[in-house]
């Protein structure tokens, strides 16, 4: 039974808006995705507030400190309020998301189809022969 301050921890990650759903979020604590105060948990496991939890979502990984606990989904203003994110973390994220988009660019220039002006010389250059 959890204490009368706390919160299911998939509920809590669904109302802070770390998942679309309950579903993905319960997925993603039975996977071992998230982890409270360092220990694995399951969904069920009451979270209250002081608690840190470590999120891996995708690539990104969050390590934030709960302030607030609720089980109603509300804006993504107040879903913001629920938690803090640590200073460390949001840099790791941020230039990891900033890598990843320098490489997608790189990638992008590659592969890119050839223009106008490039596909007549290649005609040009074939018919030479």
């Amino acid at each position: 039974m959890r204490a009368p301050g706390e919160v299911r921890v998939d509920k809590w990650l669904w109302a802070a808006r770390f998942f679309k759903t309950r579903g993905l979020a319960r997925e993603a604590v039975s996977g071992g995705k998230v982890r409270l105060n360092g220990a694995r948990v399951k969904p069920a496991r009451g979270l209250g507030p002081g608690d840190r939890l470590s999120i891996q979502r995708g690539e990104d990984r969050f390590e934030i400190t709960v302030r607030e606990v609720t089980d109603r989904r509300g804006p993504a203003s107040e879903a913001a309020a629920l938690y803090h994110e640590d200073p460390a973390s949001r840099h790791r994220r941020e230039a990891a998301a900033t890598e990843r988009a320098l490489q997608r660019a790189a990638r992008a220039g590659r592969e890119r189809r050839p223009d106008k002006r490039q596909r007549r010389r290649l005609i040009r250059f074939r018919q030479q022969d």
